[in-house]
Parts: C-alpha cells; sequence; structure tokens
C-alpha cells in the first residue's frame, strides 16, 4: 500500500474543507499507482469533488500532472505529498461539441422557413438558397453525428462556462451571420443578383455541390483516421498516415476549410467570407499546435514535408 498526502493549491478547496488529507491506495505501490488514483481516492472522501475538477500537481509547483502518470515517474514515494486546485465544475468535451452544433441546426430552418419575421414578407427561395440550405443541414448533422459516434476525446472534460464561448462561433456567426445573410431577399429568386447569373445556374450549382461532397467526404475519412489511431479509453497519440496525411498534419481542417469556401465562392456573401476568415484562422491556430506537438513528441520519425494545414504553404 502506498499513501499520500494531499494539500490545497493556494486558497482552501470549498468541497474538500478537511485538506490536507491522506489517501491510501491499497494494493498500490508507488510504481504501479496513478494519478488518477489518487484522485478516485480524494473523489471517494469527497464526493462532490469529482476526479474531472481536480488539477494535480506537485507540491510547490503548477504543471498539471496526467491521470496516467505513475507516482515513481511523477518523484513520489511513500508519504509523498500533492497539492490540489480545483478547476470548477465541469462538462463533457462530446456535451459541448453537441451544444455547438445543434445552434445552426435551429437556426437556419427558423431564418429559412419563416421569412415573415425575420424580413416581414415571403420571399421566393433561389436554387442557391436551397443548395446553401441543404449544405449547412447537411454539415452541422454529420457535425452532431461525429461529435457522438465518431470522435475520441483526449480530454474528458472543460469548465462549464466555456460552452458558451465555444458555443458563441457556431451560434452566432454559422448560425445568425450565415443564415439572415443568406436567406434574406438579395438571393431570393426574383433579385437581380440572382436572375440572369451564373448563381442560377444548375451546371454551376451543381460543381459546387460536388466540391463541397468532396471535401464532407474527405473531411469524414480524415476523422475516422485519427479515431481509429487512439485505442478506447486511451490518450494515446500515434503518427497518423494515410488520406490527406501526406500533405498535412491537419487535413481535416483543410476539408472543412474547402467546404466553406465553396459556399463562400457559390453565395458571394460579405458573411460567409467572414465566417471563413475567422474560422480559417483559428483552424490554422489549432493546426499549427497539433502540428508542433506531433513533431515535438515523435521527432525525426515524424514526416519532415508535411505542412501544419495547407499543403506547401504553412
Amino acid at each position: 500500500m502506498v499513501s499520500i498526502k494531499i494539500s490545497a493549491a493556494g486558497k482552501p478547496v470549498s468541497l474538500a474543507r478537511g485538506l490536507p488529507y491522506a489517501v491510501d491506495l491499497p494494493g498500490k505501490q508507488a510504481e504501479d499507482a496513478t494519478i488518477g488514483d489518487v484522485k478516485v481516492a480524494l473523489a471517494a472522501k469527497y464526493p462532490k469533488f469529482y476526479p474531472s475538477r481536480q488539477k494535480i500537481t506537485l507540491k510547490d509547483d503548477k504543471k498539471l500532472l496526467p491521470d496516467e502518470t505513475t507516482l515513481a515517474n511523477a518523484g513520489l514515494v511513500d508519504g509523498g505529498e500533492v497539492s490540489v486546485k480545483d478547476l470548477g465544475p465541469q462538462v463533457s468535451w462530446r456535451t459541448v461539441f453537441v451544444v455547438e452544433y445543434v445552434g445552426p441546426l435551429i437556426i437556419h430552418p427558423l431564418v429559412y422557413h419563416l421569412p415573415n419575421i425575420f424580413y416581414g414578407g415571403q420571399i421566393q427561395h433561389s436554387l442557391l438558397q436551397k443548395y446553401i440550405y441543404s449544405f449547412v443541414l447537411l454539415h452541422f448533422i454529420k457535425r452532431e453525428l461525429e461529435t457522438l459516434f465518431v470522435h475520441r476525446f483526449s480530454h474528458g472534460t472543460m469548465p462549464f462556462r466555456n460552452i458558451f464561448k465555444n458555443s458563441a462561433h457556431y451560434h452566432l456567426l454559422s448560425g445568425i451571420l450565415l443564415a439572415y445573410a443568406i436567406y434574406s431577399p438579395t438571393y431570393a429568386a426574383t433579385s437581380p443578383y440572382i436572375q440572369g447569373t451564373y448563381r442560377e445556374e444548375p451546371k454551376f450549382l451543381q460543381m459546387g455541390a460536388a466540391i463541397w461532397l468532396f471535401a464532407e467526404l474527405s473531411n469524414l475519412t480524415t476523422h475516422i483516421t485519427l479515431r481509429n489511431l487512439r485505442p478506447v479509453g486511451t490518450r494515446e497519440r500515434k503518427i497518423p498516415y494515410g488520406y490527406g496525411f501526406s500533405f498535412v498534419s491537419c487535413p481535416n481542417y483543410l476539408f472543412e476549410f474547402i467546404g466553406w469556401l465553396v459556399v463562400a465562392v457559390m453565395t458571394g456573401s460579405y458573411a460567409v467570407w467572414i465566417f471563413l476568415a475567422v474560422s480559417t484562422y483559428y483552424m490554422y491556430m489549432w493546426a499549427l499546435k497539433k502540428h508542433r506537438t506531433y513533431k515535438r513528441e515523435f521527432g525525426d520519425k515524424y514526416p519532415r514535408g508535411r505542412k501544419a494545414m495547407f499543403p506547401l504553404l504553412l
């Protein structure tokens, strides 16, 4: 058996007022007991202070110790001491994703089917509007299904307050901003912006739809590849290979960019271009971070020719 003393990091933890407290891990030694075991033992004493709220660090250190780290690897022995911080209420990443993507799935149908409320009159929707409406719904339905059945998350939870910040991008930009602009009279069948232009040509719309479908299916393929790299219940990271990964570390973001670029070109809407610019910036930042993580973890084993998100460029 190994015993570890836990004290509060900084101010007292309201959910664990009995700290410092020594947790015992029966049947464990420092070589096989993990930080996750310490969290579970602490939660057994203070049930409201559940493991995902706990940030465990070495005493007088601020660096988080991952759950899978053994006590021995953390430099702890029997009777050693760690500190714990309350991260606040947590929510699962899966829940956050579901809430994010459900916004556009509600907002777009409301604006599309209730023009009297949003524009003060009926609208004869153009073929372009019908195409884009289908694109948006299919895209976010796909996102929801991937969240439920494809994605495996390396982190189980995030602070509950983040659900509002994360959802704002989807609810406000890809939801309200896009819907109000795209389904407006400007893009209606009777609008001079549409009549007599390439935006009502079936071949142009069909070509756009083909490229969009290619991007969506390619994005799904890369998500499945990433899922298959990580065994269930682990945070194991491997070098991804296969479709799209020969050129960039994050082809899922590249294909996402292509899909929304199609919508921007087809509509010419300032709202879509704004959304595309903001989304691309964030996706590139995420891709660059993951690209650097891959290179740091795998060193010379990681393919040198790969870029973060855009082949041959960035």
